[in-house]
C-alpha cells in the first residue's frame, strides 16, 4: 500500500472508494445539532414574541428581538469562516473534524436551553442584551460543531457517489430530528406544562437538547475520520484560500443561491406556528400534525431524490423544486381566503417535497462536489473554509429573517406603524402580516431560482 505525505497528513493512494454503509449511517447520526436549529427558528421567536391565543407574555418588543438576534447573528457571522478554516489546519490523533464536535456540544446544549430562561423580574435593556449574548455564545458553538461535521463529508468521500449517499444519510437524520423538534414539542408542551405553558417548552427544549448531545456522542465514537480522511496539503494561507474560493463562478451562484432559498425557507419556518394558531384556527397540538405532513412527505421523496441526481445531477431537480415551492408560498396565501382553513395542512404536506432536495440533500452535496473539485484542480485542502463560508451565509440568511420577521408579523393592523413597532408599542401579531411571510417566501425563491441558473455543473 503506497503512502505518501502532504501538509503532515499521510495521504492512502489505494484508499478504498467506497464507504462501508454503517460508516454513512453513523456519520448521519451526529447531524443532531439539527433539533436545535429547529429549536431556534421554531421557538425563540415564539416564547419571546407569542401569538395573541398562547398563554405567554411578550419578553421584548419586536424591534429589541429582532436588533439583539442580529447582532448575535453578526458576531457568529465572523467565526464561521475562521472556524471552518482552523479545522482544516488541526491535526490530532483523532483526526481534523472529530475534536470539535466533542468541545462544541454541551455548550451548544446549555446555551439552547439559556434562550427560555430570560431573568426574571428585570427591565428591557437587561432582557435584551441577555438574548444577544445568549445568541452569539448559541451560534458559535453551533458553528463549532456544525461546519466540521460538514466539512467530513468531502474528508470521508473519495468519490461523488459517497458524497451523495452521505449526503442523503444526513439529509434522512437531519429530517429525522428537525421532525422531532417540529412533531413532538405540541405533544411534549401539553404533557410537560400540565396547563403551564412556559414549564412545558422549557421541559420540552431541555429534553430535545439532550436527545442532540446523544446523537454527536454516537458518531464522536462511531467514525474513524483517521481511516477514511485523505486531505491534501493545508499549509496555504486564508488569504490565498479565499481568493481560490471567490474566483469560481459556479461557487458565487451557489452561496448566493443559497442565502436567498434559506432566506425563505427560515421564514416559512417560523410561520407554520402562526399558520397553525392564527389562521387555521387550532390548538398547538395541530402543529404536531402540520409538522408530520410536511416531514413525512419529504422523508417519503429522499430515495427517489438520491436516485434522480445520481442520473441527472443536482441543478435540473433543484430549480424545478424551486419553482414548486414559489407556487406552494404564494398557496399558502389563500388559506383562509379562497381555500378552507384545513388546506393548510394539503399545503404543508407538498411542500415537504421540494424541501426534501433543496433544504437537505443537495446543498451538503453540491458544496463537497465544489471543494472536491478545488482539492482536484489546485491539491489544497481546505473543505472546512468551504463550509465556514457557507455558514457564513446560512446565517446571513437566519439574521434576515429574524431580523423582517418579528416587524413582518405584527404588520398589518389598524393602527400598526414602523415608529410605533419601533418602539415596543405595537407587539401584536395579524393575519395580514403572517400572510405576508408567504409572499416573501415567495419572493425570495424566485431570486435563489435565478441565482442558481448560473451555477455550472460538471
Amino acid at each position: 500500500m503506497k503512502i505518501s505525505h502532504l501538509g503532515g497528513f499521510k495521504l492512502n493512494n489505494n484508499i478504498k472508494n467506497n464507504l462501508p454503509k454503517s460508516t454513512q449511517i453513523f456519520y448521519g447520526i451526529g447531524v443532531s445539532y439539527a433539533v436545535v436549529d429547529q429549536i431556534f427558528a421554531q421557538w425563540v421567536l415564539y416564547y419571546y414574541l407569542p401569538p395573541e391565543a398562547s398563554q405567554l407574555s411578550p419578553v421584548l418588543p419586536p424591534v429589541l428581538i429582532s436588533l439583539a438576534l442580529i447582532l448575535s447573528r453578526f458576531v457568529d457571522m465572523v467565526a464561521d469562516p475562521a472556524i471552518g478554516y482552523l479545522s482544516d489546519k488541526t491535526r490530532t490523533r483523532f483526526g481534523r473534524r472529530i475534536p470539535y464536535l466533542a468541545a462544541g456540544v454541551l455548550p451548544l446544549a446549555i446555551t439552547t436551553v439559556a434562550f427560555f430562561y430570560p431573568p426574571a423580574g428585570t427591565d428591557q435593556q437587561f432582557r435584551f442584551i441577555y438574548l444577544a449574548i445568549i445568541g452569539a455564545l448559541f451560534f458559535i458553538f453551533y458553528t463549532i460543531v456544525g461546519a466540521p461535521y460538514n466539512a467530513l463529508i468531502p474528508d470521508l468521500a473519495q468519490n461523488k457517489t459517497d458524497r451523495l449517499n452521505l449526503s442523503t444519510w444526513q439529509s434522512v437524520f437531519r429530517l429525522l430530528y428537525t421532525a422531532i423538534a417540529m412533531i413532538l414539542p405540541g405533544w411534549l408542551i401539553v404533557v410537560f406544562g400540565q396547563g403551564n405553558e412556559e414549564i412545558g417548552i422549557r421541559r420540552m427544549v431541555i429534553l430535545l437538547s439532550t436527545i442532540m448531545i446523544i446523537g454527536i456522542i454516537i458518531t464522536i465514537a462511531m467514525v474513524n475520520e483517521k481511516k477514511y480522511s485523505n486531505p491534501a496539503s493545508t499549509s496555504i494561507k486564508i488569504k490565498k484560500a479565499l481568493k481560490l474560493i471567490i474566483n469560481k463562478r459556479s461557487t458565487l451562484f451557489y452561496f448566493a443561491g443559497l442565502t436567498l432559498f434559506f432566506l425563505g425557507f427560515n421564514t416559512l419556518r417560523g410561520s407554520i406556528n402562526y399558520y397553525v394558531v392564527d389562521i387555521m384556527g387550532y390548538g398547538t397540538t395541530a402543529i404536531t400534525i402540520a409538522s408530520a405532513l410536511l416531514f413525512g412527505s419529504a422523508a417519503i421523496a429522499f430515495y427517489p431524490v438520491n436516485r434522480l441526481a445520481n442520473k441527472i445531477g443536482y441543478k435540473k431537480p433543484l430549480l424545478a423544486f424551486l419553482v414548486a415551492l414559489i407556487i406552494l408560498s404564494l398557496a399558502l396565501t389563500r388559506v383562509g381566503r379562497l381555500l378552507p382553513e384545513n388546506a393548510g395542512f394539503i399545503i404543508f404536506f407538498l411542500f415537504g417535497i421540494p424541501i426534501s432536495g433543496a433544504a437537505f440533500i443537495f446543498p451538503p452535496a453540491m458544496l463537497s462536489e465544489l471543494a472536491s473539485r478545488l482539492q482536484s484542480e489546485k491539491k489544497v485542502s481546505i473543505e472546512g473554509l468551504f463550509f465556514g463560508i457557507q455558514g457564513f451565509f446560512l446565517k446571513l440568511a437566519f439574521l434576515l429573517s429574524i431580523g423582517i420577521l418579528p416587524l413582518l408579523l405584527v404588520s398589518g393592523g389598524a393602527d400598526f406603524s414602523i415608529a410605533g413597532a419601533l418602539i415596543g408599542d405595537i407587539d401584536q401579531v395579524t393575519q395580514t402580516g403572517i400572510y405576508g411571510t408567504s409572499y416573501l417566501a415567495a419572493i425570495v425563491f424566485a431570486g435563489s431560482f435565478l441565482c442558481y441558473l448560473g451555477y455550472k455543473e460538471d
